[in-house]
């Protein structure tokens, strides 16, 4: 909560004390008798990390009546959901470093990684399951959006996306972003919508308030995930591995922009980055050259657009502190890649 300025005091101690709630308790249902399989289980959450979506789990309740145990065993179910996703991820991605530590998958092979995910994923909707028919049902639908979208973006690459060439016609153009951004949706919004949908419904609030909660959720993830996507340029200090996607010849959102460029001075940067770059060197000159582009400011204004569609989503509830909060959420979180 420190990270999100003018929070109202009282707002900021209820859900501080709903944080360390869900702190214990997930460490309550990850514990195993097996030392190690505790271990292994336990190591990222232990490394810390934002705890993002709990955190708005927690504010989405209290635009009803406030957290409660329901509100914390959700907010339980889709960390654990968002862990496990990393512990693929990394395997994926072959990371050494997660959250400023060893990636599991360096420190405990690839094989275990795989299967602590797994469990993670299955210790997630036991918890998920003393919530009711309806969150099962909701977590199964997150659940396969989440591995959807992360197919899909593992088998994306430039000639899968639209035309670059429409970006330079008119950046506003949503054609020439759409297959991007929907796997953005699924990938990372769909669960930070569900943190969203499941504060809502927990914490007492009505349908209508559930459904424009969920929706800012999904644009907020999207935000999120732009934000993430230029960090993994613009920074090396961000507690894992920069140039992921450059590695893997992603086409995130900077490369999309970069890529409408006609000057003959960036021709080596439209190299480097048309596939995957797997020499060290050769990925040091891309992000090189990539943070000095205008394409970062250029994807930095689009973030901020999106962040703009999240907040006036929230117009239509009622003004308080919870609201406000997550106002100011949009903005701590659009801002990270400035």
């Amino acid at each position: 909560m420190a990270s999100i300025p003018g929070v109202d005091e009282e707002l900021q101690e209820r859900v501080a004390t709903g944080l360390d709630r869900v702190g214990v308790r997930m460490a309550e249902v990850v514990d195993h008798h097996d030392p190690f399989i505790a271990e292994a289980a336990g190591h990222l959450a232990a490394a810390g990390g934002k705890r993002f979506r709990p955190l708005l789990t927690l504010l989405a309740s209290e635009v009803g009546q406030g957290w409660n145990e329901q509100v914390v065993d959700a907010a339980v179910g889709v960390e654990l959901t968002h862990l496990a996703s990393l512990y693929h991820d990394d395997v994926m991605d072959e990371a050494d470093l997660r959250r400023g530590v060893q990636s599991a998958n360096a420190r405990y092979g690839n094989a275990t990684a795989i299967l602590v995910g797994d469990l993670l994923f299955g210790t997630a909707s036991a918890v998920v399951a003393g919530l009711g028919a309806e969150a099962v049902k909701i977590q199964a639908e997150t659940f396969v959006r989440l591995c959807a979208g992360q197919i899909r973006d593992d088998r994306q690459t430039l000639d899968d996306l639209p035309s670059a060439a429409a970006l330079a016609g008119d950046a506003d153009d949503p054609a020439a972003v759409t297959a991007y951004l929907q796997i953005l949706a699924d990938k990372t919004g769909a669960l930070i919508a569900t943190a969203a949908r499941y504060g809502g419904m927990f914490g007492g609030c009505d349908a209508e308030t559930v459904l424009t909660l969920t929706a800012f959720g999904e644009r907020l993830g999207v935000v999120f995930q732009l934000a993430d996507d230029l960090l993994d340029v613009s920074s090396d200090i961000s507690g894992k591995t920069p140039g992921t996607d450059l590695r893997e010849g992603k086409a995130t959102l900077p490369v999309l922009y970069a890529r409408t460029s006609e000057d003959p001075a960036d021709a080596r940067m439209l190299a480097l980055t048309r596939g995957p770059v797997s020499d060290p060197d050769e990925l040091d000159e891309a992000l090189t050259l990539l943070r000095a582009h205008r394409a970062m400011g250029q994807a930095r204004a689009h973030t901020r657009r999106v962040a703009d569609e999240a907040r006036a989503l929230l117009d239509g509830l009622p003004d308080g502190p919870a609201v406000e909060a997550l106002r100011a959420l949009v903005d701590g979180v659009a801002e990270r890649s400035a």
